[in-house]
């Protein structure tokens, strides 16, 4: 019988079977290097890890301080959020009060105290105490308006607590000291 030579092999398929490359393709590390691979500092280099974090933390400061200026919502702590509460600080921004002017007012009163009158001194601090006490009264009148005015643009049912008071405790911090900023001018006040 006579033996048929054997075909060639195929250019593309592997001439070796045996050769053939199975599993991960490369060698298995050695314990050495396993170990330094996983090994950590016990303390991370906090000098570089404390500079990042206070300067991502200032970045996310400075946005939310002109967020919260601007009056948006998503950067408004919990008492100022809400379309009664921008109602009610639009109201009071529109207007003129008299608590805006107490602090100007105790300046005025502590000059006086230094002079070396004992007239002056007690009249200027009675006419302190008025003061303070017509902007009292001041903020009772405009929280009284503030709630009448938001029965009207919201319903009696559906007004949150506290808006008058909002609205006094905001009426006796001078304008630019007022946090939201005030949004609208004096004299435009909301419908």
């Amino acid at each position: 019988m006579a033996k048929t030579p054997a075909a060639p092999a195929p250019k593309d398929a592997p001439a070796d079977s045996d050769d053939t490359v199975s599993g991960k393709g490369r060698p298995t590390p050695s314990r050495a290097e396993q170990e330094a691979a996983r090994k950590r500092p016990l303390v991370p280099d906090t000098k570089e890890a404390k500079a990042r974090a206070r300067a991502e933390l200032s970045v996310q400061r400075e946005k939310a301080r002109v967020g919260m200026a601007a009056g948006d919502e998503r950067y408004l702590p919990v008492r100022d959020k809400g379309p009664q509460r921008r109602f009610v600080r639009d109201y009071v921004d529109a207007g003129w009060h008299l608590g805006e002017l107490i602090l100007p007012a105790m300046v005025l009163v502590l000059l006086a105290m230094v002079v070396n009158n004992s007239t002056v001194q007690f009249f200027s601090y009675i006419a302190l105490w008025a003061f303070v006490a017509l902007a009292v009264i001041d903020m009772v009148v405009l929280s009284a308006r503030i709630k009448r005015a938001a029965r009207r643009k919201f319903g009696a049912d559906r007004i949150e607590k506290g808006l008058g008071w909002y609205g006094a405790m905001r009426s006796i911090q001078m304008r630019f000291m007022r946090l939201p900023k005030a949004q609208v001018k004096r004299g435009q006040y909301p419908s």
